[in-house]
């Protein structure tokens, strides 16, 4: 039953923090210079056409109005339609999410499956010479820029080795992405490269406090191989803090992809994000954002039902 109040909570809060969000991203529509008539049809429009427009799309009415005309949209799926594109952003964007989609889960799995054994590694040659190195590493890994890293690999993969192609897959569906996976590994790798960096040191640093417990302690008085207390013993406790990180860690995966997909040339969200930012799209824009922020808080949401799920002990109060 515990469980059960926790995750209706979460939930609740979860769609709390979603209407605000929407309540932001109207407020930034509100923003723009000249208002959204000025931004949706450029600073060549007249007065004329931007009373028409404000009257055509309701914009003249009260704010409250507005927003939940807005609020009403938005449930129907409808994110406005690209000026530059003059296509809905919502179809845009469902074209264009699932390849980000894809690059950032591939990111984190590469991630995460070269971070957890390497911090729990470091952990067992706590202070010893290769714990040293390894956290160097990682520091410069980690303040390294992604475009800076993207560079490196074109330069040294692709330029001198000549093992991978410098252009991401090109194609309109994920099978054609798919079809061509030599072109996916440089943009999953510099992805994954910063995310290595941060959750290997959370890694190192949860395994270490759990060495130092009492169970640990016993388990080797008992006679335990190391190996078998980090895999059995230490290894569950330890994933605790670092799922919780990974759902506050999707909006840097998300922001580490409009950099690499602008690299690499992948037709996601990113590069989509990049043009219209570059056009001065705003529906675009602001549909993005909005996709973004709501991808982030489901992804938090997700972080916190597997933490739940992994550890029991998890409060059901906590905020």
């Amino acid at each position: 039953m515990d469980t059960v109040l926790y995750l209706a909570r979460r939930l609740l809060q979860a769609l709390a923090v979603i209407l605000i969000v929407t309540v932001v991203v109207f407020c930034l529509l509100h923003a723009l210079p000249g208002g959204p008539a000025r931004g949706i049809l450029g600073p060549q429009a007249t007065a004329q056409q931007i009373a028409a427009f404000n009257h055509e799309q309701g914009l003249d009415r009260p704010l409250p109005v507005q927003y939940l005309t807005y609020l009403g949209t938005l449930l129907h799926g409808d994110l406005g339609t690209s000026y530059t594109l003059n296509e809905a952003v919502s179809r845009l964007i469902a074209e264009r999410l699932p390849k980000t989609l894809v690059l950032t889960v591939l990111s984190a799995l590469l991630g995460l499956l070269l971070a957890i054994p390497l911090g729990m590694w470091q952990a067992a040659r706590h202070n010893k010479a290769v714990d040293h190195t390894v956290t160097a590493v990682s520091f410069v890994a980690y303040s390294t820029p992604v475009y800076v890293l993207g560079l490196v690999l074109v330069l040294v993969f692709t330029q001198t080795l000549r093992w991978f192609p410098s252009q991401a897959p090109q194609g309109e569906t994920l099978a054609q992405v798919f079809a061509d996976p030599a072109a996916l590994v440089l943009p999953v790798v510099t992805g994954a490269a910063s995310m290595v960096a941060v959750f290997s040191r959370y890694m190192r640093a949860a395994t270490l406090d759990n060495l130092a417990e009492d169970y640990v302690r016993t388990a080797r008085a008992g006679g335990a191989r190391t190996r078998a207390i980090l895999w059995r013993h230490v290894f569950r406790n330890s994933l605790t803090p670092v799922v919780a990180m990974l759902g506050y860690y999707v909006p840097v995966l998300f922001g580490g992809a409009l950099v690499v997909e602008q690299l690499f040339n992948y037709p996601g969200m990113g590069l989509l994000f990049w043009n219209a930012a570059q056009s001065s799209d705003y529906p675009v824009l602001l549909g993005s954002v909005l996709v973004i922020s709501v991808a982030t808080v489901v992804g938090t949401l997700l972080a916190d039902v597997v933490q739940r799920i992994i550890d029991p002990r998890v409060e059901a109060g906590r905020t």
